[in-house]
């Protein structure tokens, strides 16, 4: 089995353990989030919107109140069942699902007005294959946006140590200037760039066989009061507490 394969195994072993538990997490669903993605995406009313790597279909379903239609795309399956659970009980009509790799989506060129994915690039192996493949897949003059964690360079070595320990599907977070480049090396025009912090609690995004190494890593870098990991981190009364540093990229095809 080659590495991407492999690779592609660790992602649907992971998020197939925790597509319940990454469905109900309010980190998932935070409005001020959510209403700086819609911001960016600009969604028309006669929007085809295509979600990649959209696991339990949050941005999905919540795109399909402003777009014609949405199709959402992810590798695993038990995340598609989690999203077509959420479009049942919002009572949508305009969505589909498909099950797919990033990397390779089983669309026409130029099938969607508008193409995003959110929390998904730090999961590849080749970042830049699927910006191309949702460049690929969007007309001409629509609109591209990834939103994902995007370290300090300063961090982003401790960053990804941090969540290749939290989640072994991890790859490695981009920086903001990396993740613009990859735009710019697929010949995407950039629009707009925005960002803001997600305040998460470790005991709730991590497996309990993990806490151990990864309560020492953040007790360190508390006490040292360097923020080496670049999150933030604090002791709060119901755990560690920290803050993703989420990037807005968008732009034109």
């Amino acid at each position: 089995m080659h590495d991407d394969a492999r690779h592609n195994d660790r992602i649907i072993s992971q998020f197939t353990r925790w597509a319940q538990p990454f469905a109900e997490l309010p980190i998932h669903s935070e409005e001020h989030g959510m209403a700086r993605l819609l911001t960016a995406a600009a969604i028309a009313p006669t929007d085809r919107l295509l979600d990649v790597a959209c696991g339990p279909g949050i941005v999905a379903c919540t795109a399909a109140v402003y777009a014609a239609h949405v199709t959402g795309i992810d590798l695993t399956p038990a995340m598609i069942e989690q999203a077509r659970a959420r479009q049942a009980g919002a009572g949508l009509a305009n969505l589909d699902w498909r099950i797919g790799d990033a990397t390779a989506l089983p669309f026409d060129d130029g099938a969607f007005d508008t193409v995003v994915t959110r929390y998904s690039f730090h999961h590849f192996r080749k970042a830049g294959l699927a910006l191309a493949e949702m460049r690929r897949v969007c007309r001409a003059d629509g609109r591209i946006v990834v939103i994902d964690a995007t370290p300090a360079p300063e961090s982003q070595a401790a960053y990804d140590m941090m969540e290749t320990l939290r989640d072994p599907s991890h790859t490695s977070a981009l920086t903001l200037e990396q993740l613009r480049n990859l735009g710019r090396a697929v010949g995407l025009t950039e629009l707009s760039v925005d960002s803001y912090r997600l305040e998460g609690l470790l005991a709730a995004l991590a497996d309990a066989d993990d806490m151990e190494a990864l309560n020492a890593m953040f007790d360190t870098d508390i006490a040292e009061g360097a923020d080496r990991i670049g999150v933030q981190a604090r002791h709060a009364p119901d755990g560690i507490r920290f803050h993703f540093p989420v990037s807005i990229v968008a732009w034109r095809r």
